[in-house]
């Protein structure tokens, strides 16, 4: 019996491999890959050996602060659109409808809040690095403890970004997916090392052309080739992928609600207060240049990202009654988007190779932008205060971390494989630390009267609780009492849709002998679905969409009252420039002077001044 499982699940596999034989890169799709990452190679080679430039720490860190608005901007932009989200983002809203697009749209409640909140606070105080405001806020250990989640979360998500597009691209050619993120990796970490934050900000920039022409692209052939966006909307809407939820019960996968606060919290950390993004901002010669770079990189990437959750509305409307999934063409929904671009695009010539070049180029832009700022923390914070300094020592050591750094990416990659949902997987890492750095930087630009003591307290509670409530969760996904099943397809259409790829896989898979469980005698297990839950609420079931949100809150709870335990030193001098500039303006305010004819007449005259009246002592003697 296990015999004839193992010749069928073979002959399956050997079906569906030949299925999807035709939907596979050609010559000049690998001509187009191969000329993107020979570009970003060759503005590392420029800016790291013909660009006139002093090798210094700030030139490799912040381009000598004279980098121009509008390619940080397109950086900004690019970096956010890692090829997770190139990849994942579709998926998601293939499977679980569009309620996305409200993370995507918190970015217009973040932007303000990073142009008049955050961003005026790191250039008052000349800050470099974000973590360096920390420091002057309150001290080094709250510093320390800060970068030290910063790296652990580098250590965590950079093998996520790069072995996302190498999912892609093994997708569509078939190649070894490991040999593709060694290649990859080794491409990004050399234009990185060698050209510092120039190369990072000009390669994203001819990255994020790439992305935005991609984009553009799929949407359009995508719409067409399913009938129109009428035609689109109806399927999406038929599908149940149009609705959207607005329930309060935080247990629901995403609602309005969880991605609105979630994405106002993203976006503001990640954007304003992660030292990746947060170099480039403060890399531009002043205040206003950040103004308007922040007020474009919001506009671009909304659209972008706006694009990006449609494409897979337009997927499932595309595949509307024939899934790829349940045909056994694509074992997964992060490995949906080759599929579809191979399957609407494989006719023109070097159109998938641009797409899969797009997805490459939004991971390789997260990925240098994340390994320079990574080597600029780790050198200042650690190795700086360890070494005596040079600047030709610095820019060395830096580069030795970037090397190592890429090394670990690719081994990484060996873990990254066995994640089922990779958003998922990314917001629940994040989680663990994301809410805390953001509240405590929102501690000390809006609490005066929080002290270090109160700001560490602080992180250490929110990230232990969060620990505690992410393992309890994760926990009760593997005794299966949250169960995140997607919104159902079928293959009922595929013969009416002409779909031959798909239904070639279906006629060879039909053979395959399925046998149904004996029926259980149990009462039916209570489960906390993506829709809904017939459990009693358990904060260890709430959706990950949440998790953020919540450690920003607990850092928040455990601090205000903390702040009456261990109160500030009544002597200890408050610099406003520390503060919002909301803040500012209520520090240190004056007493009104009153004029002599605006004093009661009635009022009492002080004992001093009675007893130095009644002995004629004038008051200045």
């Amino acid at each position: 019996m296990a015999s004839t499982a193992s010749v069928l699940a073979s002959t399956v596999a050997s079906a569906t491999a030949a299925a999807a034989e035709d939907l596979r890169f050609s010559i000049t799709d690998y001509v187009v890959f191969t000329l993107m990452l020979s570009a970003s190679a060759g503005i590392g080679v420029y800016f790291g050996f013909f660009s006139k430039a002093k090798n210094t720490t700030e030139e490799y860190l912040q381009g000598g602060k004279k980098m121009p608005t509008l390619p940080v901007a397109i950086s900004l932009v690019s970096s956010q659109l890692s090829g997770v989200a190139m990849m994942s983002i579709p998926a998601e809203t293939y499977a679980f409808g569009f309620n996305m697009i409200f993370v995507v749209q918190a970015m217009i409640l973040a932007v303000p809040v990073l142009i008049y909140v955050i961003v005026p606070v790191f250039y008052d105080n000349k800050v470099s690095n974000c973590y360096e405001y920390l420091e002057m806020r309150f001290n080094k250990r709250t510093r320390q403890l800060v970068t030290i989640t910063f790296i652990l979360n580098q250590f965590l998500m950079l093998p996520v970004y790069m072995f996302v597009p190498s999912l892609a691209f093994s997708q569509v050619t078939g190649y070894n997916i490991h040999l593709i993120n060694t290649i990859v990796s080794s491409v990004c970490v050399f234009y990185t090392m060698l050209g510092g934050i120039k190369a990072v900000v000009w390669t994203d920039v001819v990255q994020g052309g790439v992305m935005l022409l991609s984009v553009l692209l799929v949407a359009f052939l995508g719409t067409s080739n399913t009938g129109g966006l009428s035609t689109v909307l109806e399927y999406a809407t038929e599908g149940g992928r149009m609705d959207l939820n607005f329930g309060l019960d935080p247990r629901l996968r995403i609602t309005f609600w969880s991605s609105m606060f979630s994405g106002l919290l993203l976006w503001t950390g990640k954007v304003g207060l992660d030292q990746s993004c947060v170099q480039r901002i403060v890399s531009l010669p002043s205040y206003n240049h950040a103004k308007r770079c922040l007020l474009m990189a919001g506009f671009g990437f909304i659209l972008i990202m706006s694009f990006t959750c449609f494409i897979g509305i337009i997927m499932f409307a595309y595949y509307y009654g024939c899934d790829p999934i349940q045909a056994g063409l694509v074992s997964k929904t992060d490995k949906l988007m080759p599929f579809f671009i191979q399957d609407i695009m494989g006719h023109l010539m070097g159109m998938p190779g641009v797409f899969i070049s797009c997805v490459f180029s939004a991971s390789l832009s997260s990925l240098s932008a994340s390994l320079n700022s990574f080597a600029g923390v780790v050198y200042f914070d650690y190795i700086k205060p360890r070494i005596n300094h040079t600047e030709a020592r610095a820019n060395g050591i830096m580069k030795m971390v970037i090397v190592t750094m890429g090394a670990y990416c690719i081994l990484g990659g060996f873990i990254v494989q066995n994640f089922n949902s990779i958003i998922q997987t990314m917001w629940t890492i994040t989680g663990i630390n994301t809410g805390a750095v953001v509240g405590v930087f929102l501690l000390g630009m809006f609490v005066p009267r929080c002290n270090a003591k109160v700001a560490v307290t602080g992180i250490a509670f929110s990230v232990l609780v969060m620990l505690w409530i992410i393992f309890n969760g994760q926990l009760n996904f593997k005794a299966g009492l949250i169960r995140y099943d997607p919104m159902p397809n079928g293959l009922d259409k595929c013969e009416a849709r002409d779909f031959q790829v798909i239904l070639k896989a279906i006629n060879n898979n039909i053979s395959q002998v399925v046998t149904s469980p004996a029926p259980s005698l149990d009462a039916p297990k209570a489960i906390t679905t993506a829709f809904d839950s017939d459990r009693d609420f358990s904060i260890y079931d709430i959706s990950f969409y949440w998790y953020k949100v919540l450690g920003a809150i607990l850092v928040f709870a455990w601090a205000i009252p903390m702040s009456y335990v261990w109160p500030l030193d009544k002597n200890e001098k408050q610099n406003p420039k520390l503060y919002s500039p909301f803040v500012r303006n209520m520090l240190n305010k004056p007493a009104p002077v009153l004029e002599l004819e605006e004093l009661p007449l009635k009022a009492p005259l002080p004992e001093e001044d009675t007893k130095e009246k009644e002995n004629d002592i004038p008051r200045d003697a």
